[in-house]
């Protein structure tokens, strides 16, 4: 397990930490290029610093427990809410959760992978 106290980790350490595949780490950055920063190294290694490696746990927590799309964390940092914690954004001042995963607020990840199948299927035809 890395040690927390580094001040830079490899994407190895990070995809440990956060229970998620490099490849997909690499594919957040491409997605939330604002945020997510990596120091590359020697050989094109990536390094992500402390405050970024926070920043892909509340990514990660929003998108894998809470519900909420690519689209919807692109607008929280788009809006420049992306909150330190996945609580914030969760809970309002009164206590109520301020989202509820429904499939309505999926539907345009749907399309986007419909469409993108279709256009795959036209061009292997």
């Amino acid at each position: 397990m890395e040690n927390t106290n580094e001040y830079f980790s490899s994407i190895n350490d990070v995809s440990k930490r956060l229970d998620v595949p490099a490849h997909t780490l690499r594919y957040w950055e491409k997605q939330f290029p604002v945020a997510i920063r990596p120091t590359t190294g020697a050989g094109g290694r990536r390094y992500y610093r402390a405050e970024t490696v926070e920043k892909l746990i509340v990514i990660r927590d929003l998108l894998y427990k809470h519900g909420l799309t690519i689209a919807g964390v692109k607008k929280l940092l788009r809006d420049g809410n992306l909150p330190t914690s996945v609580d914030e954004v969760l809970v309002d001042a009164q206590g109520e959760p301020n989202f509820v995963p429904t499939p309505e607020n999926n539907n345009s990840d749907i399309d986007l992978v419909i469409g993108l199948l279709e256009s795959a299927k036209q061009i292997l035809q």
